[in-house]
């Protein structure tokens, strides 16, 4: 039994997050988490940090919303913090910072976005990756993850050891060990329901520079060597429901309501 030390949502897709003490989790994940993108108007794609490292380099909070009910896009406003303290969510002002013509997108059930990915780690050792070895997919609508088969993360604090956690951008730290293990299973966390789809490939994304964080090569490296290309697993929620700091996560029968397993 694993017990959730951080819970953190990414508002914008690539941005820096916000730690909350409690979240509902919902169909897409954390309330909030990934609703909103940048997206690169000359090419149509939603950056992240893979092509615009600078990305990292800000943080994303919202606003008007409560973090612990079902999200409610009506009412939320999401805010950027630039490097320079700038806060903003004007695609003019985020356009002049990224140096192109950029518009704040928010995620829908009607539209997903259009995600970049290098083929090979070369960027790795060079830094730049040639776009003849970049491939485009198309995610989920209603969210701006990557895969519909993650929209919860989860990482422990022996699998990350020493590395700063911000750079694997999960939603979900907890204490101990072995979340590798629970790949295929149900599982309940706090009052939610989740089913564990996949370990999660890394990419080149996790080698950039973050605030107060040089680039650092090291993990990926490691991570293909020791741990084929995999940190963390991925979720899809079963049950909607809150979840805390402090909660436990741990396995439930498949098909049980987690909430109300047999005595």
């Amino acid at each position: 039994m694993l017990s959730i030390t951080s819970l953190i949502r990414y508002p914008v897709k690539s941005v820096g997050g916000e730690p909350l003490s409690e979240a509902w989790v919902g169909a897409h994940g954390i309330a909030g988490d990934r609703q909103w993108g940048i997206r690169d108007l000359a090419t149509g794609n939603v950056l992240t940090g893979r092509r615009t490292p600078a990305l990292l380099m800000a943080t994303a909070r919202i606003e008007g919303a409560s973090a612990t009910t079902a999200f409610d896009s009506a009412q939320a406003q999401v805010v950027i913090t630039m490097p320079d303290g700038t806060e903003t969510n004007d695609d003019a002002v985020l356009s002049s910072w990224l140096e192109t013509d950029v518009a704040l997108l928010p995620a829908s059930d009607d539209e997903s976005g259009t995600y970049e990915n290098p083929l090979s780690v070369g960027g790795v050792t060079d830094g730049a990756a040639d776009d003849a070895d970049w491939i485009s997919w198309t995610g989920p609508s209603g969210s701006m993850h990557d895969s519909g088969r993650t929209m919860l993360s989860l990482a422990s604090a022996e699998t990350l050891g020493q590395w700063d956690p911000r750079r694997f951008r999960k939603n979900v730290l907890t204490d101990g060990s072995g979340e590798d293990d629970l790949v295929g299973k149900h599982l309940r966390m706090g009052g939610a329901g989740v089913e564990v789809t996949k370990r999660v490939s890394r990419c080149v994304m996790v080698t950039r520079p973050l605030p107060g964080a040089p680039r650092d090569l090291e993990p990926l490296k490691t991570i293909n060597r020791e741990r084929d290309e995999c940190l963390g697993i991925g979720m899809v929620v079963t049950q909607e429901s809150t979840v805390a700091v402090g909660d436990t996560v741990e396995p439930v029968e498949t098909g049980i309501n987690p909430e109300h397993q047999p005595e």
